[in-house]
């Protein structure tokens, strides 16, 4: 039998490609609650996505080399969004000290005002997820925030910025751990998938 995930036959009978197929549903409806919304404000999926971003982020991961690496799509490609931000006056580039060459993006306050129609696209998958259990959603949130570690280990996924990957990060078992900058405990349920004080380990 061909043991493709997508050959219907072996899927039924195979955990591990209903969990991909599942996974796959779940990122469809992200996108399509996405571009919903992108249709509704007269924006491109990925500049909602930049604006979302350099909403919440530091200067320094809002430039259009770490951007393209963060969305895994070429300059080129950031760069003619940001050309569209910056023409909606939406953004602003501004140089940085260390070289006049280079420029990181920060939010006008239009781009601010769009943020806050539009950060909220993906509610709906979080009310559902809402309505499991306590203790479902602390398994579902433990296997994922494993399973991105695992990606990112394998180079499926090329940034993240979670506890497991950070230099601070100090195992204690398979489920407990210890950052060192914070100095506190880090359970399965309290690792961070986007910490802004991330450093990768060497």
């Amino acid at each position: 039998m061909n043991k493709s995930i997508f050959n219907i036959p072996f899927q039924h009978d195979d955990i591990n490609a209903k969990t991909v197929i599942g996974l796959e549903r779940i990122s469809e409806a992200f996108r399509t609650l996405l571009w919903e919304h992108a249709k509704e404000v007269k924006l491109s999926p990925i500049q909602i996505q930049i604006l979302i971003f350099v909403a919440y982020h530091d200067d320094k991961l809002c430039t259009v080399s770490h951007l393209a690496k963060e969305f895994n799509l070429t300059k080129p490609t950031i760069s003619d969004a940001v050309k569209v931000l910056e023409q909606k006056e939406m953004i602003s580039k501004n140089k940085t000290s260390s070289d006049s060459r280079s420029y990181f993006i920060s939010l006008t306050k239009g781009g601010e005002q769009k943020v806050s129609e539009t950060e909220l696209f993906a509610n709906p998958i979080k009310k559902e997820i809402s309505k499991l259990t306590v203790q479902e959603q602390e398994s579902l949130f433990s296997t994922i925030s494993t399973l991105i570690h695992k990606l990112h280990k394998s180079g499926v996924i090329t940034i993240q910025r979670t506890c497991y990957a950070c230099k601070y990060y100090e195992s204690k078992d398979s489920n407990n751990g210890y950052c060192n900058l914070i100095r506190k405990d880090i359970s399965s349920n309290t690792v961070r998938l986007d910490c802004p004080e991330f450093e990768e380990k060497a």
